[in-house]
């Protein structure tokens, strides 16, 4: 026989707990001045702020908004991704990164995770973010992207009027970054560190040597910009470098 409660009582029922939201939060490529007003005030109160470091324990990310963490009493989730092209280890820490994100989030707590530069150009916010979405509220606050931040620092403009403007990595193939170089009046080839010597080799075979300037490291202490790339070593640089090749920034 079944227990029926008297008339006279409800069953109580507790409210099911509110998952937290996920945040991706640029921070800029480097400069902690261009970090924004909204990425600011998420960071100081986020119950949880998560960064990739490498294996030293280093995040360029947290340096960035160091600041912006002193006034937070956050949770600190330092996420190890291990710096080289094996797909199947990155897939491994970002599948690890979102099992202990999503934890806080199931606990109701708000998770800022700092991307260097923009969340959704380049970023790793975008992989935690395909692994997330389904069961969380995700949120995007966008940043300052290298990009922008090296048309600034080399006053360089990157399009105007019916000028076209492409973005490639430094993991094209050599015909696929001469084509674009010879096609487009702008282009920009990030990730350039390894392949610094084959693209220092395309910029000569389409003619666009002039037009050329290179940077590491942009806003950051050890920023480093050369004008002219002839002078430039062919020789493999650091991950954080690009070329920017534009014909209205182009030298007499």
């Amino acid at each position: 026989m079944s227990e029926h409660l008297p008339e006279t009582q409800t069953p109580t029922l507790l409210p099911a707990q509110a998952k937290g939201i996920f945040y991706g939060v640029g921070v800029g490529p480097g400069d902690p001045e261009l970090l924004t007003l909204k990425a600011h005030r998420l960071i100081a109160q986020a119950d949880v702020i998560a960064f990739l470091e490498n294996a030293d324990g280093h995040s360029q990310a947290a340096e960035i908004a160091a600041a912006s963490m002193s006034a937070s009493i956050a949770l600190r989730l330092a996420i190890y991704m291990p710096m080289n092209r094996d797909r199947a280890l990155a897939n491994a820490a970002y599948d690890d990164a979102a099992l202990r994100i999503s934890e806080q989030l199931r606990a109701g707590r708000n998770v800022v995770f700092l991307c260097e530069g923009d969340p959704l150009f380049f970023g790793s916010f975008a992989y935690l973010m395909a692994r997330l979405a389904e069961e969380f509220h995700c949120e995007v606050v966008p940043g300052i992207s290298s990009i922008n931040a090296a048309a600034a620092r080399s006053k360089t403009p990157l399009a105007k009027l019916s000028e076209s403007f492409a973005v490639l990595s430094g993991r094209h193939a050599p015909d696929e970054l001469r084509a674009a170089l010879e096609r487009h009046d702008t282009v920009v080839i990030l990730k350039a560190g390894q392949a610094r010597p084959q693209i220092l080799a395309a910029l000569s075979e389409a003619g666009r040597q002039a037009d050329a300037r290179y940077l590491e490291f942009v806003g950051r202490p050890n920023e480093r910009i050369v004008e002219d790339v002839r002078q430039l070593e062919a020789v493999p640089g650091p991950y954080f470098s690009l070329f920017l090749v534009s014909r209205s920034g182009a030298r007499a």
